[in-house]
């Protein structure tokens, strides 16, 4: 077991295993910075992993089917903000309403499409193809963790940067945290909320179809039900513990990758039960929720002087 955990497949194992997460705990950042908890996120994903095959295959194109996907997950993000900012609707019942819908609609369309019920095993979708670093590569251990992983893991690592330039450093970013924190005081100097919060929430969609796609057409290459597996809900707790930040989602995300790399080493030993082994990431999504929020709770009482 330790032989595995310190071979460089392990730790190409966490980046591969943090990409989704990635991408969902950013959607879910600049969702929160609008004021919004998208917990809609599971749905879209599981959405944009069963379009990504789709599209992928009736084009031919991994890129054509991931940029589809986008629009898609960008629309999902719309129809959540008319719901709850037109209609009113509590943000929890109509991310519950979307998620809902996207574990049985998922299945529905599949078969109408394919007649595949549990995996999209007749459907021939293109993959993201991977990326050789040509120097990198030589290097022993680093080349082998770093080279041949697949594109969309270092577009992941590049929306992390670039989503922090966005909301530290332009103007739409400084409205997207200002109407965040303060609604009214936004308002009061012109930004209208409503309009701010729709493109977050579309941002959101987007970067959640991003970590869809990547589950059915890089994770693996093909749509299974239910196969976004909790994802979109350990994004929150990532995006909650890293205060809502892309650099601080991005470092949480790398956690929840360990622990899945983790529960993939302890399947080959027979330690423990298989069951309790796919729970790993689960335990640590809870035991680190409870240990940041313990710890946010004794800095609120140092502040406070109690």
């Amino acid at each position: 077991m330790w032989k595995a955990i310190l071979s460089p497949d392990f730790f190409s194992t966490i980046l591969r295993s943090a990409t989704p997460i990635l991408f969902a705990t950013l959607a879910s950042a600049i969702a929160a910075k609008s004021g919004i908890c998208n917990m809609a996120l599971e749905g879209i994903m599981l959405f944009s992993a069963l379009f990504g095959v789709i599209f992928s295959s009736l084009t031919h194109s991994a890129w054509l089917g991931l940029l589809i996907t986008m629009v898609i997950g960008g629309l999902i993000g719309m129809i959540l903000a008319f719901f709850i900012l037109n209609l009113k609707t509590d943000e929890i019942l109509a991310a519950i309403a979307i998620n809902l819908t996207a574990t049985g609609g998922t299945v529905l369309i599949m078969v109408a499409f394919s007649g595949d019920r549990g995996v999209s095993s007749s459907i021939r979708s293109v993959s993201a193809p991977t990326v050789t670093l040509p120097l990198i590569e030589k290097i022993p251990f680093i080349g082998s963790v770093l080279s041949g992983q697949n594109v969309l893991t270092w577009l992941a690592i590049l929306a992390v940067i670039l989503l922090h330039l966005f909301l530290y450093k332009t103007p739409l970013g400084l409205a997207i945290r200002a109407v965040g924190e303060n609604k009214n005081a936004a308002e009061s100097v012109g930004i209208s909320s409503r309009k701010i919060k729709y493109i977050a929430l579309i941002i959101s969609g987007v970067l959640a179809s991003m970590g869809g796609f990547y589950l059915s057409g890089g994770y693996m290459n093909m749509f299974t039900k239910d196969m976004s597996g909790g994802r979109g809900f350990i994004a929150l707790a990532a995006s909650s513990m890293g205060g809502d930040t892309p650099v601080g989602g991005f470092l949480v995300s790398l956690l929840f990758g360990l622990a899945q790399a983790v529960a993939n080493v302890m399947q080959l030993t027979s330690l423990m039960p298989y069951e309790i082994i796919l729970m790993v990431p689960y335990l640590t999504t809870l035991v680190g929720l409870g240990v940041y929020y313990y710890g946010q709770k004794k800095k609120k009482e140092r502040l406070s002087g109690k």
